[in-house]
């Protein structure tokens, strides 16, 4: 993962320092976050970053997947009028060039032709391919290809969801951004990628990346379960009955103000903090309730498996940008595009990147 983070700073710098040109810095996100899933799935980069581009519409038609799904996940009768329609599929675009890259990938590594995966150093398809060999009953060729494709798909744009709200919200207050700016400088090096544990330790960077899980998830519709039998009472006393199917939305719970206060509808980070008048333990308890109605990755049974992968990212990727470049909106009054049909995507975060200046004994 610090390979590519690093590439993806000298990317920012010689695209745009050098040059001094504006940044889409929200299609960077997106170009790294790919580019990171094939590094850590089967050691190849798909080579968005080396492009700069979508340059085989991978991104673009995953949106549009991910679109479609949102919608006929909810009426799914639509499906078969639309792309189940015997006469004239009108579907989204199919993900053949993922599909392609995850066969060639399996392919070439049970030929034994791969030579970037390592004992040392192993990737995703090298444990499914070892899961092959221990359980044959339950895993086989084509359930890898399953596994390599929701790695891809789900892991890379809700994770660059994150980063993107992050880096917008936070760019839009410059009192936040100042705090989240002298933290991150005064304990992290701009000479390497910073490391996990070091990114841990930075109370107002957790503070900022749990606002935005909270603000702004990057799923944005209810998570659905179907009630089991002797159905579910609600605290209210309803009684919902078995077979229903019911769910809640992280958005929404995020914005709950009997939870999270008054200012719900705010992106205001230091409410992750502890208060001035707060005791130890008052503190404790209000994190344990808040984390507990975090659904951000989900919950329960079926949370999110690529959580703690996702927000690995989120924590080394937010402070290496930050103690490297100076990074500004390049129009501060402009708001960006957000479209919520499962996936809470987000455009338009144009930015002015410098190479940040030294400080003496770094």
């Amino acid at each position: 993962m610090n390979e590519v983070v690093e590439t993806f700073c000298d990317h920012l710098q010689e695209r745009f320092v050098n040059p001094g040109i504006l940044c889409d810095f929200g299609d960077w996100l997106a170009y790294f976050a790919w580019d990171l899933l094939g590094t850590v799935t089967f050691s190849k980069k798909f080579g968005y970053m080396e492009e700069g581009r979508d340059f085989d519409g991978t991104l673009a038609i995953a949106d549009q997947s991910i679109d479609y799904l949102g919608i006929c996940g909810q009426m799914p009768w639509l499906d078969h009028w639309l792309d189940k329609n015997p006469i004239y599929a009108l579907g989204p675009p199919n993900i053949s060039n993922v599909t392609r890259i995850a066969m060639e990938a399996l392919t070439a590594r049970l030929a034994g032709e791969n030579a970037a995966c390592t004992n040392e150093n192993p990737d995703f398809l090298q444990y499914f391919i070892e899961s092959k060999t221990s359980h044959p009953e339950i895993v086989d060729e084509s359930t890898i290809i399953g596994y390599l494709l929701l790695n891809l798909i789900a892991g890379a744009d809700t994770t660059a969801i994150t980063m993107k709200a992050l880096f917008y919200y936070c760019l839009k207050d410059p009192r936040v951004w100042k705090r989240l700016e002298s933290e991150v400088r005064e304990h992290v090096s701009p000479n390497t990628a910073c490391s996990h544990a070091t990114a841990r330790a930075l109370p107002y960077l957790e503070a900022t990346i749990r606002e935005t899980l909270r603000y702004h998830p990057a799923v944005s519709m209810g998570l659905e379960r179907i009630v089991p039998e002797g159905g579910l009472t609600l605290p209210d006393g309803t009684v919902v009955p078995a077979g229903t199917f019911v769910g809640m939305n992280p958005y929404i719970v995020g914005r709950n103000k009997g939870m999270f206060g008054a200012d719900a509808d705010e992106f205001r980070p230091d409410r992750w903090l502890q208060g001035e008048n707060e005791s130890g333990e008052a503190y404790k308890e209000r994190m344990q309730l808040w984390n507990a109605a975090n659904l951000a990755f989900g919950g329960g049974s079926r949370i999110c498996l690529g959580r703690h992968l996702s927000l690995m990212e989120v924590y080394k990727v937010v402070p290496s940008v930050i103690s490297r470049f100076d990074v500004e909106l390049a129009d501060p009054n402009e708001k960006w595009w957000t479209c919520s049909r499962w996936f809470y995507r987000t455009k338009g975060i144009v930015c002015k990147l410098k190479a940040r200046r030294k400080q003496q004994g770094e």
